[in-house]
């Protein structure tokens, strides 16, 4: 497949994703415009970044610290009056926090005080204070990462006092289900933990929602999407 046809196609799905959240929030009586897309572009060449951001599109996710650090560095080198927003949503181990710290807007995939220090003491002081969300689990599930009340109530009190980092919302990736009734019931809790919050703290960033479900997830009140697969297809191996 040609380059052409590969950015053809990369319009035409952003441009069904981007219909897919206008008309859903719509229907549910939310604003298009208070609803974020998140690109999931991990595995994918910086040149399909590039595609997207000339179609509009300012925020990428990217799930390795190692490759999501080289994509920013290339960017900034190949385009240095294009400022990207830049969030790692992956699961983040302590010894790889530093490039994150250094590098990010965002970490979306914090879950444990250890991970807000370190984040904190390794941020650049030149830099704005680095964007977090807690990744909440509605329901506990062996072997997956996130935190359950009223452990994240705990998270969000130490993030709010870290000088470097700026607590910013709650991020869940719940248990799969293609039931539509059953993903909504399980955003409907994740949003419930983040109003929780929200009485304590000047949150604004619920995110939750993917390729697969997004359509609860703007029902729920998600305000930030993270598609890859409906934006870029299959991710290479």
């Amino acid at each position: 497949m040609s380059l052409v046809e590969n950015n053809d196609t990369l319009t035409e799905r952003y441009q069904n994703v981007m219909q897919r959240i206008h008309h859903t929030a719509l229907k549910a009586g939310r604003d298009p415009a208070r609803i974020q897309l998140l690109a999931v572009s991990k595995k994918h060449p910086l040149e399909k970044i590039a595609a997207l951001q000339t179609l509009g599109q300012q925020a990428f996710g990217e799930s390795h610290a190692q490759e999501g650090v080289g994509k920013i560095l290339k960017w900034q080198e190949q385009h240095p009056e294009t400022k990207l927003a830049w969030h790692f949503i992956g699961p983040l181990q302590s010894n790889k926090t530093r490039p994150v710290a250094e590098h990010f807007d965002w970490v979306q995939s914090v879950d444990s005080v250890k991970l807000l220090q370190r984040l904190d003491r390794q941020r650049p002081e030149q830099l704005p204070p680095l964007n977090i969300c807690l990744q909440f689990q509605p329901v506990a599930e062996p072997g997956k990462r996130g935190v359950t009340w009223p452990a994240l109530a705990h998270l969000a009190e130490v993030a709010a006092g870290l000088p470097r980092l700026r607590l910013r919302g709650v991020m869940s990736i719940p248990p799969r289900t293609r039931d539509p009734q059953e993903q909504r019931a399980l955003f409907e809790q994740v949003r419930q933990a983040y109003e929780n919050l929200r009485q304590h703290y000047p949150l604004d960033t619920l995110s939750m929602g993917m390729s697969g479900d997004l359509e609860a997830a703007v029902a729920a009140g998600s305000t930030l999407l993270r598609v890859g697969t409906a934006l870029f297809g299959p991710r290479p191996a």
